[in-house]
C-alpha cells in the first residue's frame, strides 16, 4: 500500500469512528426519550438497563451507519482540502478517484459487513429488545409513598401515610384499605400510629410492620338472602405480615415467542414471503369461488315449496322465469322463501367477511416481510451512495471540522429519511411494490452522487462562494452603474425645477 493511501485511510478512520459514536449516541437518546416512562420508577437494575441499551444500539446500526459514513467522508475530504493536502496530491499527478481508492475499498468492506450485521445481529437484538421491553411494561412501579396521598399500585389495596422519614423509611399515621375481590366484598381497614411497608429483596413479598393501631374487619354473609354484615375490631401493639406480591419483579419471557418480520433474517423472510403468498392466494380463492359457485349462482340446491312451478327457484338462471309465479303462492310459502333467501345471503356475507379479514392480515404481513427483505439488501447500497456523496462534497467545499459538514450531512440525511419513510409507508400499505418503495431513496440519490463525483473530479467550483462572487461581480458593477446614472438624472431634473 502506498504511503499516501495510508495517510488518507488514517485521516478517514478517526472521523468515521468519532461520527459513528456521536450518531449512535443521538439515536440512543431518542430511544431513551421514547421509553423513559416505561423505565422510570420500576426499580430496574443497572444491568438490565445496559442490556436494553445494547440491544437498542444494535438495532440502530442500519440508521446510524449511513449518516456516519456521509459525515466522515465530508469531514475527511474537507480537512484535506482546507489544509491544501488534497491540492498537493493532485499536483503530484493523482486524480480524485485514485485518492479515494483506499476509502472506496474500506467503505465497500463496511457495506458488506453491514449486510451481515442487519441480517444476523439486528434480528437477534430485535427479538431480545422486544422481549425485554415487554417484560419491563409488565412490571409495576416500586412502592413510593407521598405524604397525605393514597398509593394504589398494589392490587386490592390502598395505602395512605401522613409522613415518611427519608432517612429511616418510618411511616407515621398509616391508613390501609384492603378489599380482596375473591372474598365476596369483605373489607379490612387498618389504622396505625407508625410502621414500615416495603418490598422484600426479591420483590416477591410485601413486608408490613405496624405499631400501635387498630384493625376493622367487615365481613358479609353471601349465603344469606339479606346479606347480613359483621364488623370486628382488633387492637394491636405490633402487627407483622408478609403478603405475596406479583408484578414487582421482572419475569423474563422467552424471546423466541416474539417472531415477526423484524426478528427474521433474509432466509427466514424469503420462506415467510413464499408461505404468505400462498396463503393470500388460497384465502382469495376460498372467498370468491364458493361465494359465486355455491351461494350466488348455485345450481344444485333447491328451495322446497308447495308449488311445482317454483321447483327451479334456486337452480340458476332458469329461476328468473319462476319469479312471475310468486304471486300465485300463498303468504306463508312466500315468507318461507324470503327467510331462506335472507339466511343464505347473511351466511354468504359472514363467510366472505371472515375469509376477507384473513386475507387482509396475511397481505399486511406479506407487505411488511417484503419491506424488511429489501431493507437488508438496500442498506449496503445506501452506505456506498452516501460515501460517494460525502467525499466529492468534502473535496468541493474544502471545509473541515464539525460546522459545515454537519449542516450538509443533516440536509442530505433528512432528504434521504423523508424519501425512505414515504416509500416504506407506501410499500407497507400495498400502494407500491416493496421493490419501488424501499429502493426509491437510492434511486434518487445515486444520480446526485454521480454528478458530485464528476464535478469534484473536474475541480468544479460548485460550492465555491468566491467563484460565484467573481461571476456575479460584473453584473453587480453594471447594475450599480445603472443605478448611479438614474440617480444623477433624477437630481438633474430636480435642479432644473
Amino acid at each position: 500500500m502506498k504511503t499516501i493511501h495510508k495517510f488518507v485511510l488514517k485521516s478517514y478512520l478517526g472521523p468515521m469512528i468519532l461520527t459513528f459514536f456521536i450518531v449512535m449516541f443521538v439515536l440512543l437518546m431518542n430511544f431513551l426519550w421514547r421509553y423513559i416512562d416505561e423505565l422510570v420508577g420500576k426499580g430496574i437494575d443497572m444491568g438490565t438497563i445496559v442490556e436494553l441499551l445494547c440491544y437498542a444500539m444494535a438495532n440502530m446500526i442500519s440508521l446510524g451507519l449511513p449518516l456516519a459514513t456521509l459525515l466522515a467522508a465530508i469531514m475527511t475530504m474537507g480537512n484535506l482540502g482546507e489544509n491544501y493536502e488534497l491540492l498537493a496530491m493532485k499536483s503530484a499527478g493523482m486524480s480524485l478517484p485514485q485518492i479515494l481508492k483506499p476509502l472506496i475499498v474500506l467503505t465497500g468492506i463496511i457495506a458488506v459487513g453491514s449486510f451481515f450485521v442487519v441480517n444476523n445481529l439486528v434480528p437477534y437484538s430485535n427479538r431480545k429488545m422486544q422481549s425485554l421491553i415487554f417484560d419491563i411494561k409488565q412490571m409495576k412501579q416500586t412502592i413510593e409513598f407521598q405524604d397525605g396521598l393514597f398509593f394504589n399500585g398494589i392490587d386490592d389495596m390502598s395505602i395512605r401515610v401522613g409522613h415518611q422519614d427519608p432517612q429511616t423509611g418510618l411511616l407515621t399515621d398509616v391508613l390501609i384499605y384492603s378489599n380482596p375481590k375473591n372474598k365476596g366484598g369483605d373489607m379490612t381497614t387498618t389504622l396505625a400510629d407508625s410502621g414500615y411497608i416495603r418490598l422484600s429483596d426479591d420483590k416477591r413479598f410485601l413486608e408490613v410492620i405496624l405499631f400501635e393501631g387498630e384493625r376493622y374487619d367487615q365481613t358479609r354473609n353471601a349465603n344469606a338472602w339479606y346479606n347480613k354484615s359483621a364488623l370486628d375490631r382488633y387492637v394491636f401493639s405490633l402487627q407483622q405480615a408478609n403478603l405475596p406480591m406479583k408484578g414487582f419483579d421482572m419475569q423474563r419471557t422467552d424471546a423466541s415467542l416474539f417472531n415477526n418480520s423484524q426478528t427474521q433474517n433474509i432466509r427466514e423472510l424469503q420462506q415467510q414471503i413464499d408461505t404468505l403468498e400462498r396463503q393470500v392466494s388460497s384465502a382469495t380463492t376460498r372467498s370468491y369461488d364458493p361465494l359465486l359457485k355455491e351461494r350466488i349462482f348455485a345450481r344444485d340446491t333447491t328451495v322446497v315449496v308447495a308449488s311445482d312451478s317454483l321447483s327451479e327457484v334456486r337452480r340458476g338462471f332458469p329461476a328468473l322465469k319462476a319469479l312471475d309465479s310468486l304471486e300465485a303462492l300463498d303468504l306463508r310459502t312466500r315468507s318461507r322463501i324470503w327467510n331462506q333467501a335472507v339466511t343464505a345471503a347473511r351466511n354468504s356475507r359472514s363467510m366472505f367477511s371472515f375469509d376477507e379479514s384473513q386475507a387482509k392480515d396475511a397481505l399486511n404481513q406479506l407487505y411488511r416481510s417484503k419491506v424488511e427483505w429489501h431493507r437488508k439488501i438496500s442498506l449496503p447500497v445506501s452506505i456506498m451512495i452516501f460515501f460517494l456523496i460525502g467525499a466529492p462534497l468534502g473535496a468541493i467545499i474544502r471545509k473541515g471540522g464539525l460546522g459545515m459538514p454537519i449542516v450538509i450531512s443533516v440536509i442530505f440525511f433528512v432528504i434521504y429519511y423523508i424519501i425512505s419513510l414515504s416509500g416504506e409507508k407506501m410499500a407497507k400499505e400495498g400502494t407500491w411494490e416493496a421493490l419501488y418503495g424501499m429502493w426509491l431513496s437510492p434511486f434518487i440519490l445515486a444520480p446526485i452522487a454521480v454528478y458530485l463525483t464528476y464535478k469534484a473530479t473536474n475541480d468544479s467550483s460548485l460550492l465555491d462562494m468566491d467563484w460565484y462572487r467573481a461571476k456575479l461581480k460584473p453584473l453587480a458593477d453594471r447594475l450599480e452603474a445603472l443605478v448611479g446614472r438614474a440617480v444623477r438624472i433624477v437630481r438633474k431634473e430636480r435642479d432644473k425645477k
